[in-house]
């Protein structure tokens, strides 16, 4: 530390600074440590008060130095304790960071406080969150491990259930809630909204209102439930809801998208998704009056080729109009292709007295080939193949979770509606080659249908590409949060399960943007996982790991993880710290 000598309001002015040198420049800094005062007025108490501060900053110095050295014996021979652990976690601090940012303490130490209950709602939040990231499991496992954070968490395990119940009936005021501070902190860019459906299964037998047997996308024959998730055009989440597991995808999307239109201030949006929403309903319900010059809202879908008019299938495979990654037309060893057209294409629309009525939309088509899709393609192809002929050969080795893909390529077959085995009969089993070979005339092929036809090619499949961010999202949520399966039972404590894992997603989303998209999700949980210490002796902790991913998670925070050692005292100001920050 040193004294520092400068002018305030024309006047010599005593300050004991302490330098650093900046992180993010390199450059020198310095940091007050106290203010001493103006020089003539310390000249009446002191002879000299350059001299004798300059003295008192070297004495400061030197007594900061003394209390960092620290000199501890060690007994060799001492054992631990039964039952010892001593091992905590200090990288839920970069968690808390982003929580406190988004003040999610503060709205529900407001919302709770008229509340007729006695629990701690925001402790509650905070350790469901940090569990739901670091260590996902259930709600009894996050209570138990509640000794591996720093934080006091003043409530008991059956709380936790109690809260849930409260946070079902503040879901969507909290979701907006959220919006509002990721506007604010980081900015939300909603002219593009992707959307998908995922579902979840639940280890139960029997449906009730809420979990249903429906098409699983993971193949398991459970009661299950459909979540609606909407995100903006940096992947960070803005909406989610629960759906009936037996209510098909494209069911969904009026109810979220008209929810994130109503409630977040977006604007006009250009909704991107896949083809199980692309419905005459769905595009109608966003561009409005087909009259319009311009839609009112706007659509990036993919397009199912196979699916599609003889017309369709006709333009598709007429190599008129492709041309390469250069833009020349392709030639025979070209390893892509694209090519665009507008069209307009009939819609059917079911209109308010509940009839159905064609409508004409103009839209753009664009239209790809890849080698690699397609090679892709003909390998899974001839797994799904072979699959099949094993099953045309002894079908009563299978049933319609077991042969789910295959059978469509076997002619003649029959299965039980009440058991689902494939049944054994007279007939002969043979392959479709007439069906596979029409197939595989469009491998590699893949098209996309918008509105905004006065977009280049390359920018419609550009914000098309962005879609993998919400696919990844449901990957993270189903493997890193393990989201699922969902041992809960009342219909509000689900809602509140799917809760926290939306909070938790957003933190991770948000944790990803702040260290600038270097490290994947996974990457950032385990670097947050492995941001451990140890008691090493009476307030002493020794931490143990450091790494590329967090030096950028600390930089990024703010947050200094890269020390050996800590006090516990200093522990807690840096988490205290943390959790003060604000955008």
């Amino acid at each position: 530390m040193n004294l520092n000598v400068g002018t305030s309001r024309g006047r010599t002015y005593l300050t004991i600074v302490r330098g650093y040198r900046d992180k993010d420049t390199g450059k020198s800094r310095k940091k007050l440590v106290k203010s001493l005062g103006y020089l003539d007025d310390l000249k009446k108490e002191f002879e000299d008060p350059i001299a004798h501060f300059r003295a008192v900053a070297k004495k400061m110095t030197e007594e900061e130095n003394e209390r960092r050295k620290v000199t501890i014996s060690f007994d060799m021979d001492e054992t631990l304790p039964t039952n010892t652990d001593n091992r905590k976690n200090i990288g839920y601090t970069a968690i808390l960071k982003i929580y406190h940012e988004l003040e999610i303490h503060r709205f529900l130490n407001n919302n709770s406080r008229h509340k007729n209950f006695d629990f701690n709602a925001n402790s509650i939040m905070s350790l469901l969150i940090i569990s739901r990231i670091l260590s996902p499991g259930s709600k009894d496992g996050a209570f138990k491990e509640r000794q591996r954070y720093f934080e006091r968490f003043d409530f008991e395990g059956h709380d936790i259930y109690r809260a849930l119940s409260y946070f079902d009936s503040i879901s969507e005021e909290l979701q907006e809630h959220i919006n509002e501070r990721v506007t604010t902190c980081y900015g939300r860019n909603t002219k593009v909204v992707y959307y998908d459906v995922t579902n979840f299964y639940f280890e139960i037998k029997k449906e009730d209102e809420l979990r249903k047997y429906g098409y699983s996308k993971e193949k398991r024959k459970k009661p299950i439930v459909q979540m609606g998730l909407a995100m903006d055009a940096d992947g960070i989440p803005l909406h989610y809801e629960l759906f009936r597991g037996n209510l098909p995808d494209k069911s969904t999307f009026r109810s979220v998208i008209g929810e994130v239109r109503r409630k977040y201030n977006t604007g006009r949006i250009v909704v991107v998704g896949d083809m199980g929403i692309i419905t005459g309903d769905n595009i109608y319900y966003l561009i409005g009056d087909e009259k319009r010059e311009k839609p009112l809202n706007g659509y990036v879908m993919s397009f199912s080729v196979r699916g599609g008019t003889k017309k369709f299938k006709e333009y598709v495979l007429d190599r008129t109009g492709y041309r390469g990654s250069d833009g020349k037309p392709v030639n025979e060893i070209s390893e892509y292709m694209i090519k665009s057209r507008i069209e307009s294409r009939e819609i059917n629309v079911t209109m308010s007295d509940g009839k159905t009525e064609k409508k004409s939309v103009c839209e753009k088509q664009v239209i790809f080939w890849s080698k690699k899709y397609a090679d892709k393609a003909k390998a899974e192809r001839a797994k799904v193949i072979k699959k099949a002929t094993e099953l045309a050969n002894n079908p009563g080795k299978y049933e319609v979770s077991t042969s789910y893909g295959a059978a469509k390529y076997v002619m003649d077959i029959d299965i039980d509606e009440d058991t689902g085995e494939v049944l054994e009969n007279e007939k002969i089993l043979i392959l479709d080659e007439g069906r596979i070979v029409e197939e595989e005339k469009y491998d590699g092929y893949y098209a996309l249908v918008t509105s905004e036809y006065w977009l280049s090619d390359d920018e419609i499949i550009e914000t098309y590409r962005g879609l993998w961010e919400i696919e990844e999202t449901f990957r993270i949520t189903k493997s890193d949060l393990k989201a699922r399966p969902v041992h809960l039972s009342r219909e509000e404590r689900i809602d509140a399960h799917f809760l926290t894992c939306f909070i938790a997603l957003v933190i991770i989303r948000l944790l990803r943007k702040r260290t600038g998209k270097l490290f994947s999700a996974t990457k950032i949980v385990d670097c947050l996982n492995r941001l451990s210490c140890s008691n090493e002796h009476d307030n002493i902790y020794l931490l143990d790991y450091r790494s590329e991913v967090s030096d950028v998670i600390g930089q990024s925070l703010g947050i200094d993880f890269n020390r050996k050692r800590m006090r516990l005292g200093e522990i807690k100001s840096m988490i205290a710290e943390a959790k003060k920050s604000m955008r």
